[in-house]
């Protein structure tokens, strides 16, 4: 070899593998696992940090020769990670799902090897006015979600009345929702621990009176689904209702109403727009939804296509 090919070698800076990628990988899953595990996450978000950190994983360990040093240092790291981001993006994954892919291997870094990854996350398209239904559709719901049962009635009458997210409503207590023949509130224990106090409308208030008539009979009637629930509002078949099962009760009310696919945070969207379009204003209603950043109660103030349409026919009907 020639001296200069010598130095030359010299030079090249060799990649520092980790002496076993899969036993770094998991020693970083498994504090991200001990994080979570004590966080105040919601636990729908606290469940896809955890999947996307496994998936992360997963596909580290597929490419453990290209990225042999993903666990080494910040270099190496955020080689990783961004390598990753374009995989997904490249995949079709929305931007909204790559952030909180990248959300979730931050943490997942931070808790193991103790790295502060940065990595640029996916730009996300600017939000339209939230996708809320109309006068008629949300008359549609209240009528099935009546002919249903008491607390199919009630609930969905929180939902669109408070406009509790569906972890929100499923964690509903009996106390958390006084109601006199005057008023009444609903106490939400939103995310990160947050809990906000919202007044209750009229229709609320009396599907919920109703619900907790019969859900006192049914209780008394069959004391294990008492000592199941607890003080949860909601009964299910064999216990306090779920998450899935709030909104599997959208979805079925939905369906009955002629709009399959319902979900709860369209009934969200739906609060929302109500309250701006009775003037509420921004600080209003980030406060009635539990919004940390303003930026998000925004989108509600962006003027539909419905109302678009209508505001250029009215300008331009000559």
């Amino acid at each position: 070899m020639s001296a200069s090919s010598a130095t030359s070698a010299d030079n090249v800076v060799a990649i520092r593998p980790a002496a076993d990628l899969a036993a770094a990988a998991a020693a970083a899953l498994a504090a991200l696992v001990a994080h979570l595990d004590r966080c105040a996450l919601a636990a729908n978000t606290v469940t896809a940090y955890r999947r996307q950190a496994l998936a992360y994983r997963d596909w580290v360990l597929a490419r453990a020769a290209e990225h042999a040093d993903a666990f080494v240092d910040l270099v190496g790291a955020e080689a990783s990670v961004t390598a990753w981001r374009r995989h997904l993006l490249a995949a079709g994954a929305s931007p909204a799902t790559v952030n909180q892919a990248l959300a979730a291997v931050t943490l997942l870094y931070e808790h193991g090897p103790a790295l502060r990854l940065a990595v640029k996350r996916a730009r996300l398209p600017k939000p339209g006015a939230p996708d809320a239904l109309s006068r008629a559709q949300e008359n549609a719901v209240r009528r099935a979600a009546d002919r249903r049962s008491p607390r199919d009635a009630a609930l969905i009458a929180v939902l669109l009345g408070a406009g509790a997210r569906a972890e929100e409503c499923q964690r509903l207590r009996v106390a958390d929702v006084p109601i006199t023949p005057r008023s009444g509130t609903a106490r939400l224990h939103g995310k990160g621990d947050e809990v906000r106090t919202v007044p209750l409308p009229v229709p609320a208030r009396e599907r919920l009176t109703a619900w907790l008539k019969v859900r006192a009979e049914l209780l008394a009637a069959r004391p294990a689904l008492a000592d199941a629930i607890g003080e949860g509002l909601w009964a299910g078949q064999r216990g306090r209702l779920s998450v899935d099962g709030v909104t599997d009760v959208v979805r079925a009310v939905g369906k009955d109403a002629g709009l399959p696919g319902l979900r709860p945070h369209r009934l969200r969207h739906t609060y929302a727009t109500r309250l701006r379009e009775a003037d509420a204003d921004h600080a209003q209603i980030q406060a009635l939804l539990g919004h940390t950043s303003i930026e998000t109660t925004a989108r509600y103030f962006r003027a539909s296509a419905t109302e678009v349409a209508d505001l250029v026919d009215r300008a331009l009907d000559y």
